[in-house]
């Protein structure tokens, strides 16, 4: 078979398949112009609620951030005339940075940010004395599924049960957290924390063993040099 015949089957069968194809899109233009529809909406739809979603999150984050500066802030030196952002005494600061992270919490509770907003307003409920919103907030933060996060409103749900002399539950949580440690709450953290409940309620024995277990797994850290101290009554 020549070139010249080749070529002329090739442009008979383009031809015939282009044919083929705009028959088809005749017969089907209906369906075919609400299927191209429908997927200019879906993508508009999915840029939309990207794009809203960025827009909400650099909205939280900034709304976290101001909340956080302000629980940072400088506290006044006594005798020291009042300054704009500075605080006279800790409670107050704790008090102007909790009403920010439950507005925070309330309005971005679906986005991490509100997770993390949680977990401080229950922070400074706590520092103010209202333990049962503190319990509330830490509880939501504790259901986080950032593990790290979740873990840090647990131990902080833990120091508050014991505070309020609910031990078996703040024992519970830490002997948990101590099985499944993170990154913000090690192993030893929490039996730290567990052997100082057990030291307070006269458990002696088993806060010594704690440390014992604490000092061996961690011998250069901070956790082993601060259960070495309690080991020896310092």
């Amino acid at each position: 078979m020549d070139t010249q015949t080749r070529h002329a089957l090739k442009t008979d069968s383009f031809a015939q398949a282009t044919a083929t194809s705009v028959s088809w899109l005749s017969d089907h233009r209906s369906g075919v112009v609400r299927w191209v529809i429908c997927a200019v909406v879906v993508l508009a739809l999915g840029v939309g609620s990207l794009i809203c979603w960025n827009v909400r999150a650099t909205a939280a984050d900034s709304a976290l951030g101001a909340a956080l500066d302000v629980y940072s802030a400088t506290l006044a030196q006594p005798g020291a005339p009042a300054e704009k952002g500075v605080y006279a005494t800790a409670g107050e600061r704790s008090k102007a940075a909790n009403q920010l992270f439950v507005a925070v919490a309330q309005q971005y509770g679906l986005l991490q940010q509100g997770a993390k907003a949680h977990y401080f307003a229950g922070v400074t409920y706590a520092e103010l004395g209202q333990n049962g919103s503190a319990e509330t907030e830490l509880k939501t933060a504790a259901g986080s599924w950032n593990r790290n996060l979740s873990s840090l409103a647990k131990l902080a749900l833990a120091n508050l049960y014991h505070q309020t002399a609910r031990d078996s539950q703040a024992i519970d949580i830490l002997t948990a957290l101590a099985a499944k440690p993170t990154e913000t709450v090690t192993a030893s953290a929490a039996k730290l924390n567990l052997a100082d409940i057990y030291a307070a309620t006269g458990k002696q024995d088993q806060a010594r063993k704690l440390w014992a277990e604490i000092k061996d797994a961690d011998k250069d850290g901070m956790a082993g040099s601060v259960a070495t101290q309690k080991l020896s009554g310092k």
